[in-house]
């Protein structure tokens, strides 16, 4: 499973894609684990996160990263600035 990101994408994907219509989430510097039950897409507006899948490599992603996590990955977040990120389940 492989954790897809789009480094500063152009404003018109993020216009085709309706990024402002989505939800905001908000967390702030911490650890723990996660599992996508479903496929996740979402664009960091603010903050710094390392993504370690429990059978990959570590992904370091971060403010303007537009990134889709598949379903059924488990991984662990560590999120080193706190983050704000528009975010949408398929």
């Amino acid at each position: 499973m492989e954790i897809k990101i789009e480094h500063q994408p152009k404003q018109e994907r993020l216009n085709e894609l309706g990024v402002s219509k989505w939800d905001i989430w908000k967390k702030e510097v911490s650890k723990y684990p996660w599992t996508y039950d479903y496929q996740e897409t979402c664009y960091f507006l603010e903050g710094d996160v390392v993504v370690t899948p429990d059978d990959g490599q570590p992904v370091q992603i971060g403010k303007g990263d537009l990134v889709t996590f598949p379903a059924g990955m488990s991984c662990t977040w560590e999120i080193t600035s706190d983050v704000k990120k528009h975010y949408y389940f398929d």
